[in-house]
Order: C-alpha cells, then sequence, then structure tokens
C-alpha cells in the first residue's frame, strides 16, 4: 500500500489517473495538486488536493512528510492554451522539472512521466524537443524508477480553447476509426483514459517489484497493451 503524487489531475490524461488512482487497492492516499477545487465524484478518503493559485509555490508545498513512493506527472498544456511556446514551456519543462525535483529532494522512487512519440531533445519541432529535453532531465535525477509513457496523439474531448484547428480535426477523425474498430485508431491515436490506465499499470508494476530498476520506456503499443491490462481487472 502506498502513497502517490499526481501532478496534472484536472487534464485529460491527469484527470482519469486520478480515478484510477482512487479506485486502486495499491494506493492509500492521493495527493493531487491542482490550481482550483478537484472533483471527488467517489466521495473517496483517499484524496487530499493540494490546491493553490500559485503555481511557483508548489514545489515548496510538496508533501514529503507522507513519504510518498511513487508521482505521476500528466502536466501539460497546449501551445494554443499557453499563448506561445515560451509560456508552454513554463509548464511542460519549468514546472515539471521543479516538482520532479522535489519529489526526487523528498524519496519518492518512481516517476512516472507521461510525454510524446517523437520526444526528442535534438528535434528541430518544438514540442517534441520540449518533451525531449524534460524526458533526458527526468533520467538524470536517477529515481530509481523512471517511466517515460510516449503515447501518439491523445483522442477525446477537449475543449476548442486547448485545440488547434488541424488537432479539433484530428479527434473528429480518431473518434470516428475507434467507433468502427479499436485496430484502426490505437496504432496512431490513444484515448487520454487508456494512456491514464496504462501510467497506472506501470507504477503498480514498479512498485510491486515486477520491472527492473532504471528507466522503463513505453511507446504507443505498450501503452495499448498495458491500458488493456489494468482495464481487465
Amino acid at each position: 500500500m502506498s502513497t502517490a503524487v499526481l501532478v496534472g489531475s484536472t487534464g485529460q490524461v491527469g484527470a482519469s489517473i486520478l480515478t484510477y488512482l482512487l479506485a486502486h487497492p495499491s494506493f492509500t492516499a492521493i495527493y493531487a495538486y491542482a490550481r482550483r477545487d478537484l472533483p471527488n465524484f467517489a466521495a473517496s478518503t483517499k484524496l487530499n488536493p493540494i490546491t493553490s493559485s500559485d503555481t511557483s509555490q508548489w514545489a515548496s508545498i510538496f508533501p514529503r512528510e507522507m513519504h510518498p513512493k511513487i508521482m505521476f506527472s500528466g502536466l501539460g498544456t497546449t501551445r494554443a492554451a499557453a499563448g506561445s511556446v515560451e509560456a508552454q514551456r513554463k509548464v511542460d519543462y519549468d514546472l515539471n522539472m521543479e516538482l520532479a525535483t522535489a519529489a526526487k529532494d523528498a524519496g519518492v522512487e518512481t516517476y512516472v512521466l507521461i510525454s510524446t512519440t517523437g520526444a526528442s531533445a535534438t528535434s528541430r519541432f518544438a514540442y517534441p524537443k520540449m518533451k525531449g529535453e524534460l524526458e533526458d532531465s527526468v533520467k538524470a535525477l536517477k529515481f530509481k524508477h523512471t517511466v517515460i509513457l510516449r503515447p501518439g496523439f491523445i483522442a477525446g474531448d477537449r475543449t476548442s480553447r486547448e485545440s488547434g484547428v488541424a488537432e479539433v480535426a484530428l479527434r473528429w477523425v480518431a473518434k470516428g476509426l475507434g467507433s468502427v474498430s479499436p485496430a484502426l485508431k490505437n496504432p496512431w491515436a490513444q484515448d487520454g483514459e487508456l494512456i491514464a490506465r496504462a501510467a497506472v499499470a506501470a507504477g503498480v508494476k514498479c512498485l510491486e517489484g515486477k520491472q527492473e530498476e532504471g528507466v522503463w520506456e513505453i511507446g504507443q503499443s505498450g501503452v495499448v497493451s498495458l491500458g488493456a491490462e489494468l482495464e481487465k481487472k
């Protein structure tokens, strides 16, 4: 039984991670960061919100006194929502690293990061480059277990403010193909709930000693299989 920390708990993937963590018997308490009040639809006594609109203070209020063993990060924003690449980086890279460093200092052993397919610090494109730099920086912290999930296009509902025109179109394509057969969608796009299940399943494997120590990078096929594995339980 473990205590977990979650950041990005109101996002498309993070909200689903929170749901699965609250329902999973391996976790006794979930400390979830948010800038606004978190819904607790299941009225779970496990949920411990860390609510502050000042994200610059989040690292300083990390719940180290609760000795969490695992942290999940679904934290991220879109350029459309942030307004610029520079503003997006302050969330996707800077804030993520502040919290990952706080987690390492607090003794967290397993860190689970939602990244993206194609992430590379050498990419010519801003978003995968930023995600690759984040991956490299998190790896350098040397958690006992560093789990990096690289899903493809994240399908599902998202507000128009968070999405560009092309992204909205891709969501409709993914939804249509998924309604015909998941096999037509899963190789390139995964629903947020599926990604969340994969993240929780991977984290639990690490906590239970079923995954060797070090860095575990999970691509799209792994996300699909791990997500299906947790769904069956």
